[in-house]
Order: structure tokens, then sequence, then C-alpha cells
């Protein structure tokens, strides 16, 4: 499965009914485990988290994969109860996570990602979950196709399903006689964080959201793009950035009210973005997509520039580990891509490090 399938088949599904219900009822139903692959670090992964100093990666067929030494090795989680395709993962702390997937499957762990325990389970919805966000005193918010959401406060043991709405955020006063639209049923790709109360969701068709108190109320964004957006990058103070299909790069200084498009020189959809440091430059910036692609920036997200992957397969995720070390993942598995600053402006490739399976089993009490 390449990741543009695979995205394609993450927007299957149906409206989300609107009621509350207790997913417990799910929580136990059959499903397969994950089974070892030896070559399953360079198999589709889709997302990454990190679990204290452990790098933790998802993908096809319910593979989960651990790294302690920042991506270099990976092994496979000991006990996965899925082979469904999972899209999102994160870590409250170092040892308690959340990952979502298709058929609207959730599992946690509480060893640091070893092993894990299904706790939502609904293939008859049809629908499956796109990503998930870990908050402070065990809340979590999961989200996916035709504005599925989720939410737990028990750290991902129970949870509750509602309907999804965000009226227009208000910049100008309300005027006699107008009424607000929540819309509805969009798509919600990707849900992070620029604090413990301010997230942020990017989705279908142009839409993009805020929370201002963790995840209990949302507003609607203005957005100048109708395309869809796949994920929001939160940067210093209220900038950001939202990026999507086609190379489309918008930056807001204002949390979301206003945006200004930044030019990627690519077509590429656009999938993951990370902040870190390269020897003391202000805030650097890199941005991955499809056909292998990496924008990257050393001023703050304001202007980027362009390194094509040779592979030109796409990537979906990206973290940093190290000054100038990013670690991808997407159709060719974890890749290490290491940057400097003076060869991005020259505007040379990047030196690349694949990943690959250790044979040695990671300790049940190594929660590194």
């Amino acid at each position: 499965m390449t990741l543009a399938v695979a995205r394609a088949a993450g927007c299957a599904g149906f409206f989300l009914l609107g009621a509350v219900v207790d997913s417990r009822a799910h929580a136990e139903s059959p499903a397969l485990s994950s089974e070892p692959a030896r070559l399953a670090s360079r198999a589709l992964l889709i997302a990454l988290a990190s679990a204290g100093e452990r790098l933790v990666a998802v993908g096809d067929r319910g593979h989960i994969l651990l790294s302690d030494d920042k991506g270099r090795t990976w092994v496979q989680s000991e006990s996965v109860p899925t082979q469904v395709l999972l899209t999102g993962v994160c870590f409250a702390d170092a040892r308690r996570g959340i990952a979502v997937g298709h058929d609207e499957v959730i599992l946690i762990t509480e060893d640091a990602g070893l092993t894990w325990k299904q706790t939502h389970y609904s293939p008859e919805a049809q629908q499956p979950l796109l990503d998930v966000w870990c908050g402070q005193g065990g809340r979590a918010v999961a989200v996916g196709a035709y504005s599925a959401y989720f939410s737990s406060e028990d750290g991902g043991a129970t949870w509750k399903e509602r309907k999804f709405a965000a009226p227009p955020v208000r910049t100008q006063p309300v005027q006699a006689g107008s009424a607000d639209s929540i819309g509805g049923g969009f798509h919600l790709n990707r849900i992070v964080a620029s604090s413990p109360s301010r997230l942020y969701i990017a989705a279908e068709a142009g839409h993009l959201y805020r929370s201002d108190d963790g995840g209990v109320d949302w507003v609607e964004l203005p957005s100048p793009y109708e395309g869809s957006f796949f994920g929001v990058l939160p940067l210093a103070g209220d900038a950001l950035l939202a990026y999507g299909l086609r190379g489309n790069l918008l930056r807001s200084e204002d949390a979301g009210l206003t945006w200004q498009r930044i030019r990627s020189g690519t077509v590429a959809m656009l999938d993951g973005g990370v902040t870190f440091g390269n020897g003391g430059a202000p805030t650097a910036v890199a941005v991955v997509g499809l056909s292998g692609v990496v924008l990257v920036s050393y001023d703050g997200g304001k202007s980027f520039a362009l390194l094509q992957q040779d592979d030109r397969k796409g990537l979906s995720g990206v973290l940093a580990v190290g000054a100038g070390t990013l670690l991808t993942v997407g159709e060719g598995g974890a890749k290490l891509i290491i940057l400097r600053a003076d060869s991005v402006a020259r505007g040379v490739r990047p030196a690349v490090v694949a990943s690959g399976v250790a044979s040695a089993a990671i300790g049940v009490g190594d929660s590194r």
C-alpha cells in the first residue's frame, strides 16, 4: 500500500450519528494481532511520537516499532491486538500512549509501547480515525473521517463520541439577524497542540479549527484555501503553519485569524512538519510530503528551500532527533535525514541514513 493509497483509504466511511456513546461495548471485539515482520521498518509507516527518549512509529498491518537509539535501529512491539493500518500515535509521558487507525481502532500502552491493549474498535462504523492528541491529566482526543471525534478523560481507557461542531471565530461584532454556520462532516486529518489548552485541527476542504480550552469547544478559522489541509505546525508565540494538497503552505502570525501564502516550490501533498534546532539558528522548520519532498526553513517558516529526496518515496511524518537531524516515516519506512544549514542554502541534498530492524529485543523494564 502506498502513502497516497493509505490517505485515500482513510477517507472512506459514513457520517457520525452525532450521539454521545460509551465505547466500552466495542472494546472487547475480537481482532487479529499484528505479526512479526523482519522488514517492518522499511514498510509503510504513517506517524511518529516520542515516549521520553524512546521513539514510536506506527503504520501498515498494525505494525508498531520502537527505537531507543534515535531511529538508527528498530524493534517491533511485543503485543499489538490489531492488523489494521495505524494512522496516529501520541504519548502523555514516557510510558503512557495511544495509537489510532482504521476500523475506529484505539490502542493504549502503559509500558512505553512494548505492549498494547485495545479500548475501542468499531469496524461497522466504516470510518477510520486519522490522528490522536494526548494531553495532561489523562485527557485525549481522537479525530477522523467525516468529523469523527472521540474524547477520553482517563488516558484512553474509555471514550465518548460526540458531534463535532465549530462555529466561525468571531473577528467582528455579530449583526442582528445573522446566523453562524457550524458545517460538519469534513475529514479531520490532524490534531496538534501549541499549549496544554490550545489545539488546532487541519481538515479537508480548506477547513482549519482552533480550541482554546483543551478541545471542549472549537471555532472554525478563516482560510484562504479550499483544498484539504493535512497538518498544522505551531511555531513561536501565536505563529503557525498550515499545509496540505498541491504544495499549499500558509503562515499565520495571529493564531490562525489571518494567513499569508508561502512559496513551497512543489505541487506535492505536504503531510508532516516539525521545528528543530540547528547551530543556534532561529526557529528551524521542516515540512515533508509526497514524492520525497523535504522543505527546510531557517527563518521561522517565512521561506523554505526544497530538498527533493532521490527515491521520491512519500513522507508522512517527521521528528527532530538531534541538531539538524530529522527522522521521517512514509512509504519507505523509517529514514534519518541529516541537514546542514549551509548545504540547504546552496540546495545540496542532505545525507540520508536508512533505518533497520534490530535483532535484539528491548527489555520489558527499559522505558527509555
